[in-house]
C-alpha cells in the first residue's frame, strides 16, 4: 500500500509547453523528485527509481522513446502518460495544433499507462472540455492540468486501465517548418483562422502585408459590420483582422502601429 499521509514521489518527464503547466500542478500536490527532458536523463531516472521504488512517473511530451528497461520499473502502474486528444484519436506529436486545424470545438486529453508503441498504451481517464477559447496556450494549459489534477488525486487508487480500440485510431504528425506561410487564396477566413492559431510558436504564422514578411500573433474573424485597420481577404468572402503583428526582423506591434510605420 501507498502511504497516503505524505506526499507522493514523482518522477517527471516532459519538454515544451504541455509539460510546463503539468509540472506546475505536480509540484503543487507531490514531490517532484527529477525532472527528465533528454535521453541522456533516462540513465539517471534508472537510479532514482531503484533508490525510490515507491515513485511515480508521469510524462507530458516528452518527445523522446522510452525503452522497456524504464516502463518495467515502474509496473504495475506504468508511466503514467497525458497526452491532449480523446485517444485513439489523434495519436502523434501534435494533436492539439490538429484538433484546432480539423475545427474541432472541444477539446480532450487523456491519461494512458505509456506503451513502446506511439500512444497506444490503456486509457486510465479520459475527460473532453468544453468552451474553451479558440487559443493554444489556453488549450494547453486547460488540458495540462485537468490531466495533472486527475493524476494527483487518483495516484494511490487508480483504476484498471482500459484497452483502446486500434481500428478507430487517427494520426498526426509534427509541424513543419513550410506550414506556416498562409494560403487564404484557398482557405476560408476560419481555416485561415485556425491556422494562425495552430501555428503560434511553430511554425509562426506568416503572411506579406506591403512587401514585409510578417508573423501574425493575433487575429480574429471579421464580423460582418465589423471594420479593422488590416486584415486578410479569405476564399471564403470573409476576411481576418489581424491584431497583432511582427515583420521579420522587427519588434511585434498591433496593426495600427504597423499601419503607421509601414505602409507606403
Amino acid at each position: 500500500m501507498r502511504n497516503s499521509g505524505v506526499k507522493n514521489k514523482v518522477i517527471f518527464f516532459g519538454n515544451g509547453l504541455l509539460a510546463e503547466y503539468a509540472l506546475a500542478v505536480l509540484e503543487r500536490e507531490c514531490q517532484v523528485i527529477f525532472h527528465a527532458r533528454t535521453k541522456d536523463d533516462l540513465e539517471k531516472v534508472k537510479e532514482l527509481k531503484l533508490e525510490n521504488p515507491d515513485a511515480f512517473g508521469v510524462l507530458a511530451s516528452f518527445g523522446i522513446i522510452i525503452k522497456k528497461d524504464v516502463l518495467e520499473l515502474f509496473e504495475p502502474e506504468g508511466i503514467l502518460n497525458i497526452h491532449p486528444s480523446l485517444l485513439p484519436a489523434y495519436r502523434g506529436a501534435s494533436p492539439i495544433e490538429s484538433a484546432i486545424l480539423a475545427g474541432d470545438s472541444d477539446f480532450s486529453v487523456s491519461v494512458m499507462k505509456l506503451a513502446p508503441e506511439m500512444d497506444a498504451g490503456p486509457i486510465y481517464h479520459q475527460t473532453t472540455l468544453q468552451g474553451l477559447p479558440i487559443c493554444k496556450s489556453d488549450i494547453y494549459k486547460a488540458l495540462a492540468e485537468s490531466g495533472a489534477e486527475w493524476i494527483v488525486a487518483n495516484l494511490n487508487n487508480l483504476p484498471n486501465p482500459v484497452l483502446q480500440d486500434d481500428s478507430k485510431a487517427t494520426f498526426c504528425g509534427k509541424m513543419e517548418k513550410s506550414m506556416g506561410v498562409l494560403t487564404p487564396e484557398t482557405d476560408t477566413a476560419e481555416q485561415t483562422f485556425r491556422k494562425i492559431v495552430a501555428h503560434q510558436g511553430f511554425p509562426k504564422p506568416k503572411y506579406e502585408f506591403y512587401g514585409l514578411n510578417c508573423i501574425i500573433l493575433e487575429a480574429h474573424v471579421l464580423e460582418q459590420g465589423e471594420k479593422a485597420v488590416l486584415t486578410i481577404p479569405c476564399a471564403d468572402g470573409r476576411e481576418v483582422a489581424i491584431d497583432r503583428l511582427q515583420p521579420e526582423g522587427r519588434k511585434a506591434m498591433d496593426a495600427k502601429a504597423f499601419l503607421n510605420g509601414y505602409k507606403k
